[in-house]
């Protein structure tokens, strides 16, 4: 029985002589983003810690790479700090511009080998891309190409066609004024609550004086002025006074009084200035007089489903919780941006 004591004293002495202060932190180095134009962008390398210290803690760090410091990138720090306080510290690190034609160069950031602290990723590698070079021909600089492998217009931000999208279509408003006024104007009218959607994913596009038409005509030109930026959304509604706030989108009506999309089928096109079709709608595989609009699902999604479609009846889509239209936001009622 001594023996036995003995022994089972032995284990608790171990046991409590392993002080679990004795158990270093472990560090994970994160960044704001892998890639970095030269044009003086800015990214923040972030140091965090998994458990609380005592004292700040200061990580020496080495840069390496094919970027030059001070000539590729600046930093205004050797070292990071983590603090006490909140067991994290952060530094920035700035491109520099020039005019030379350069491949992708790389800044390798690592943390010198540390007593204080576990490495669970010694060294992050940030690729500075140039904006000099033109690899598709074009004459628009890679950074600003929408399309960088095909060559293409600089109206277009460098794409053959606007990044441009019809995100929803409302051809067949609900009968009633509650259930149909999709401009928000008071009263359902069937032509005037037609609306069209555009959503721009490309860089900022200048649509003055571009053009849409049905199968019989030309229905509105957008005015001077109408320039929609990266993400913007446009709403083309037939006609009335469009009321509420539409998700912050551009709002306009038909310069014709009307869109005029045919509930058996029509086929909607956009032109731009020189009368070359960009965008099409097809009404015709989806001319079923729904009562509501169609929707893209997800929205500004471009790829099919298994089955080809794109559009998909606004109410039967879950994210829309019945509603039928949602002019100028996504199928939940939130803004795009």
């Amino acid at each position: 029985m001594k023996i036995r004591t003995l022994s089972l004293l032995l284990i608790l002495s171990v046991i409590m002589s392993c002080d679990t202060d004795d158990i270093l932190p472990a560090l994970t180095l994160t960044t704001s983003s892998n890639e970095i134009s030269e044009n003086q962008e800015q990214i923040i390398i972030t140091a965090s810690l998994n458990s609380d210290i005592n004292e700040d803690i200061l990580l020496p760090l080495s840069f390496a790479g094919t970027a030059t410091f001070d000539q590729d990138y600046v930093t205004t720090e050797s070292a990071l700090i983590i603090s006490s306080v909140n067991s994290s510290g952060s530094i920035s690190i700035s491109s520099m511009q020039d005019n030379d034609i350069e491949e992708i160069e790389t800044i390798i950031i690592s943390v010198e080998s540390q007593n204080d602290v576990v490495l669970t990723n010694s060294s992050i590698t940030i690729s500075i891309l140039d904006d000099d070079s033109d690899s598709d021909g074009d004459g628009i600089n890679d950074s600003d190409d929408d399309c960088p492998n095909e060559a293409g217009l600089p109206e277009y931000n460098g794409c053959s066609q606007p990044l441009l999208i019809i995100n929803e279509v409302l051809y067949d408003p609900p009968a009633g004024d509650d259930a149909g006024d999709a401009n928000g104007d008071g009263t359902r009218e069937a032509q005037e609550d037609e609306f069209i959607e555009f959503v721009n994913i490309g860089g900022t596009l200048d649509l003055s004086g571009y053009s849409v038409h049905d199968d019989a005509q030309e229905r509105h030109v957008f005015p001077e002025g109408t320039v929609i930026p990266s993400g913007g959304v446009l709403v083309l509604f037939g006609g009335g006074n469009p009321t509420g706030a539409f998700g912050n989108a551009t709002v306009q009506t038909a310069t014709t009084g009307l869109l005029n999309m045919n509930n058996a089928g029509d086929f909607v096109t956009l032109q731009n200035n020189n009368g070359e079709v960009v965008l099409t709608f097809d009404i015709e595989p989806l001319s079923n007089n729904p009562d509501e609009s169609y929707s893209r699902y997800p929205d500004l999604n471009t790829e099919p489903d298994s089955d080809g479609n794109l559009f998909f009846q606004h109410a039967s889509l879950s994210e829309s919780s019945g509603t039928l239209f949602s002019p100028g936001t996504r199928i939940n009622g939130t803004n795009f941006n």
